[in-house]
């Protein structure tokens, strides 16, 4: 025979209860909010490919995306990340967009901060960068130009370079932003460098649909941010146009085929949370691979 629940006891269970969803949801708001935005991952993926000169064996492209600097990720985080990137010791380093989240909000001190972190990157084969969607809103088309110019990062808008160890090369091609810019797809790789190992720097991911019918053999995106929050069964939450196919990860697309790697990047934008979904920067180390 169960016992009669006393008011006391009533009232008791009733306030335990309360406190444990008051608990849950404010612990789960302190971790998202204030935790996992800052709890840096890194990420080591090999890319293979029979086009890859053996000479490049082991070369390591390390990719930055996404920082939305000034609206959750703080001056003081991008600082630490200058650190974290020195210490893998890049060959060559690409910045895949949108450096801060809103160009006209930020004032010129900070700027001056930034370019002295930007500057501190070291990678013997270069630094080279793409426009965001966010780089281009906010009247901050020439403003991050010079920013990241100043940094010591060299701008690929529709614009194609050779990466040459002096015993072979590859191309590297950046996009203008999709979204916000004029990109043309076209102009990047001559018809003699067909044959060549090809990347493509693309900030928003799904464009790699229209990308697999050109000549590359490596997309490197971001814009998405992995969906920022994940839930178990619901799956991606904040999920921006043109990063909602393709929002983390790696995928493949057509006959060459077009090997798509996708960053979550750093920053947040439009809510400053970010659950089972931690940011990250990105290594890819090249290895040479028999024709298949």
């Amino acid at each position: 025979m169960s016992k009669k629940l006393s008011r006391r006891r009533f009232l008791k269970n009733i306030t335990i209860g309360s406190l444990g969803v008051i608990g849950v949801s404010y612990g789960g708001y302190y971790y998202a909010h204030d935790v996992e935005p800052r709890w840096l991952n890194i990420i080591h993926s090999t890319v293979k490919s029979h086009r890859i000169p053996e000479s490049f064996n082991d070369f390591k492209i390390l990719q930055i995306s996404d920082t939305h600097i000034g609206f959750q990720y703080s001056l003081k985080e991008f600082r630490k990340l200058i650190t974290a990137v020195n210490n893998q010791h890049p060959d060559l380093v690409v910045f895949t967009g949108d450096l801060t989240d809103d160009p006209s909000q930020m004032e010129e001190s900070n700027y001056v901060e930034i370019i002295d972190s930007l500057s501190k990157i070291e990678a013997p084969y270069g630094k080279y960068w793409i426009y965001g969607n966010h780089d281009h809103g906010g009247y901050g088309t020439e403003h991050i130009r010079d920013v990241m110019s100043q940094g010591g990062f060299q701008l690929l808008q529709n614009e194609t370079v050779q990466i040459n160890n002096e015993q072979d090369y590859f191309n590297l091609s950046g996009l203008d932003d999709i979204l916000l810019g004029r990109p043309e797809p076209s102009k990047l790789i001559p018809h003699a460098d067909r044959e060549r190992f090809n990347i493509l720097l693309c900030h928003e991911p799904d464009f790699a649909a229209q990308m697999s019918d050109y000549p590359f053999d490596l997309q490197l995106s971001g814009h998405s941010h992995g969906g920022q929050i994940q839930l178990p069964f619901f799956g991606y939450i904040v999920t921006p146009h043109l990063g909602t196919e393709y929002v983390e990860g790696y995928h493949e697309l057509g006959e060459r085929p077009l090997q798509l790697y996708v960053s979550r990047g750093l920053g947040t934008t439009r809510l400053p949370f970010r659950f089972l979904c931690r940011p990250e920067f990105n290594i890819y180390t090249l290895r040479s691979a028999p024709t298949n």
